[in-house]
């Protein structure tokens, strides 16, 4: 049965109706569930069938049955395990239909129906008895509801409920305990991440507006892969803390609670970042550990298991504030039952019994709202706007009337400050409006820059006071994008402004360029490998709409990452296949770009690697994607404000490094849609088909 959706189109503004199939949500939400990931993550497997098999013991050598109930089951591996082990019974919950129909096959399929059943319901929602989803009360109690925050995904609801009617008093649980970490640094690197920073302009500067800096910022954790974050970016102002733990063989509390650790600072600097993560014990003399911490941690960093269906996280304290060396701190974290934040507070350790609660942060200033991290970063990035500026300056004149078309830019204000003689600017959102209505007020440029609230393609020349725009800007960047390509709802909205123009309009950048390249991700892989056998289990017959669905997403589409967080090496040259020219419409026929990237490095070629390089001036360029020139050995410098995309090969392949076999490739720029076409081909030569 088909249906028609509809769909923001992220490279034209328009809706788009598209007809697909009912299945087809189900089919994006498997293929991009990252269960490849996990499957393929030993470490975790390998602890957690250890501390199954630890707790089967434990309990057959009370001479009682093993009744296992395993929440979060997602394919019914730890099911499996529990059934290998030796449990008499186990009750399998997963709230996701299309994955509990997954792991009904992949039960099935191993011959484990009758001692496993797969319970389609949330484990809020399980009854207990004779007309029951479960028969008795389990006295095994495993899980999998981690994420990266740790009960991000609602374990201590869960935990709560499930030792209040699905299991037995002093069940075992696997895992038994999980503590939490946390480390105080300070990290201009990061920080950036947080807090607008003060700009110079031509001998002026823009300064924040002090509502910016006095708010605490967005809530929400920043989750990313701390072991590619230098230990040299940051410095460490304390030891590392154990915060809290939680024993989930006992009654699980859901409500707020509040911990602090003390400490003497190493070091004085500026506190401004919390690291977190977290580890889970197996058992309960904890000799079976799963860490979450940062490679940077280990003896032999080399040795850290790679995962990144959990990673670490990054807390920003409200304000920073100073510290000196040998000044004792107490770092506070407070949870309620889906998240963490955390405050420091000095020469004091708090009496939990008179403290008032660490409020949770919340955005004050609109700001955090309007920018993501990786987007304060991106606007704190002193090269990248001394590269925006110096193309400014080149082409501003004194009677230069600017529009700037971008979401929550700078551009703008930085053309008044260089002298324009009138600015305007697009802002898609109240709140992004605000935002700069801030930053100008603030540096008493109230009415430098005119908002706009109408779209593009509904601005007449009334709202330009009958003036025509000499000067066209964007950066460009649109809170909406996903995928490099995506930005070229720029070139849209220049052909859409052409009426408004003068025939003599510049047009910053004037171009972008598509490039690509073919790499070897050192893990990123993983995330789409087939799976395969895990620990024994066949994990591979999903049902058909599950294989069709991640055969149709790795085979031709390709997926955002933010690629710095994954490193991976050239296999070959970065080359530019397809350019935009935005002092131009958009063409009525489609772009079409086909050649081959000889593969010039030993290496399993693992995908393609795309993003875009805009050029501002004839002589000034900033890219989207690498930064620096790849290295002699294939190393690469990637971008850390925007996401590139990955085109995942269906197989990877093994490369000979001598430029023979090479990967073919084939792009259709569609204008009425926007969209990319591409198709990705090897041309042999002695490449051969890596078994893995």
């Amino acid at each position: 049965m088909k249906t028609f959706c509809g769909r923001a189109n992220t490279s034209t503004g328009a809706v788009d109706w598209v007809e697909e199939s009912e299945e087809y949500d189900y089919h994006q939400e498997i293929a991009r569930s990252c269960y490849a990931d996990m499957l393929h993550d030993h470490d975790r497997n390998e602890k957690y069938y250890q501390g199954i098999r630890a707790a089967v013991a434990r309990v057959k050598a009370r001479g009682e049955q093993v009744i296992i109930l395993d929440i979060g089951t997602g394919t019914g591996l730890l099911s499996m395990m529990a059934v290998t082990a030796g449990a008499d019974f186990c009750y399998a919950v997963e709230v996701f239909k299309p994955m509990a129909d997954a792991a009904q096959c992949i039960v099935k399929k191993n011959g484990f129906s009758d001692k496993i059943k797969i319970i389609n319901k949330h484990s809020t929602d399980v009854t207990v008895g004779p007309d029951g989803d479960m028969q008795m009360k389990a006295n095994v109690l495993i899980t999998e509801l981690f994420d990266t925050e740790l009960i991000g995904e609602g374990a201590l609801p869960s935990y709560e409920h499930a030792h209040h009617y699905l299991v037995q008093d002093g069940c075992e649980a696997v895992p038994h305990r999980a503590t939490v970490y946390a480390q105080l640094v300070e990290s201009e690197m990061l920080w950036n991440w947080a807090q607008l920073q003060p700009v110079e302009v031509e001998g002026a500067r823009l300064v924040p507006p002090a509502e910016v800096g006095r708010c605490a910022g967005a809530h929400s954790v920043c989750d990313i892969q701390l072991s590619q974050v230098s230990p040299h970016s940051f410095t460490p102002l304390g030891p590392v803390c154990s915060m809290f733990s939680v024993d989930f063989s006992q009654p699980v509390n859901s409500t707020f609670q509040s911990h602090s650790s003390q400490f003497v600072a190493r070091c004085g600097g500026r506190a401004q970042v919390v690291l977190s993560w977290w580890d889970l014990e197996m058992d309960p003399a904890g000799s079976i550990v799963c860490s979450m911490a940062p490679s940077w941690t280990y003896p032999e960093p080399e040795t850290a298991p790679w995962r990144d269906h959990w990673m670490q996280s990054v807390y920003f304290l409200p304000v920073e504030s100073k510290v000196a060396e040998g000044e004792e701190l107490s770092l506070t974290v407070c949870h309620d039952d889906y998240s963490l934040w955390y405050g420091l507070q000095a020469n004091r350790q708090p009496d939990p019994q008179t403290a008032s609660p660490l409020p949770r942060p919340c955005c004050t200033c609109q700001a955090h709202l309007v920018w993501t991290r990786p987007r304060f970063g991106e606007l704190n990035d002193q090269w990248r706007t001394e590269s925006y500026v110096s193309a400014l300056r080149s082409i501003l004149r004194e009677d230069s009337v600017c529009l700037g078309v971008s979401d929550g830019s700078l551009l703008p204000v930085f053309a008044h400050m260089l002298g324009a003689k009138k600015v305007y600017s697009f802002e898609n959102s109240r709140m992004s409006k605000q935002v700069i209505e801030q930053i100008l007020e603030a540096n008493s440029m109230t009415g430098g820059v005119e908002l706009l609230k109408s779209r593009p393609e509904q601005l007449t020349s009334s709202d330009l006071g009958g003036q025509q725009i000499s000067v066209l800007m964007g950066e460009p960047y649109f809170s909406t994008s996903l995928l490099p390509w995506h930005s070229l709802f720029f070139w849209y909205c220049r052909t859409a402004l052409t009426g408004l123009l003068r025939p003599d309009i510049t047009v910053l950048p004037c171009s972008a360029t598509l490039h690509v390249m073919a790499v070897e991700f050192q893990n990123l892989w993983r995330i789409r490998a087939p799976c395969g056998t895990c620990e024994g289990f066949d994990v591979t017959p999903m049902d058909e709409m599950v294989q069709r669905s991640l055969e149709f997403h790795e085979s031709r589409e390709a997926e955002p990452h933010p690629l710095w967080e994954y490193p991976c090496r050239a296999l070959t040259q970065s080359t530019p296949v397809m350019t935009f020219d935005f002092t131009q419409c958009i063409p009525e026929q489609p772009i079409i770009s086909e050649g081959s990237l000889p593969l010039t490095r030993i290496g399993r070629c693992h995908g393609v690697v795309l993003w875009m390089e805009y050029q501002l001036t004839e002589d000034i360029a900033v890219s989207a994607g690498l930064i620096q020139p790849v290295g002699d050995q294939g190393e690469c410098e990637w971008s850390r404000h925007r996401k590139q995309g990955v085109y995942f090969l269906r197989s990877p392949w093994e490369s000979s490094g001598d430029g023979r076999a090479a990967l073919s490739y084939s792009f259709i720029f569609e204008p009425t849609s926007g969209d990319i076409k591409m198709d990705f081909s090897i041309n042999p030569g002695d490449l051969l088909p890596s078994d893995s």
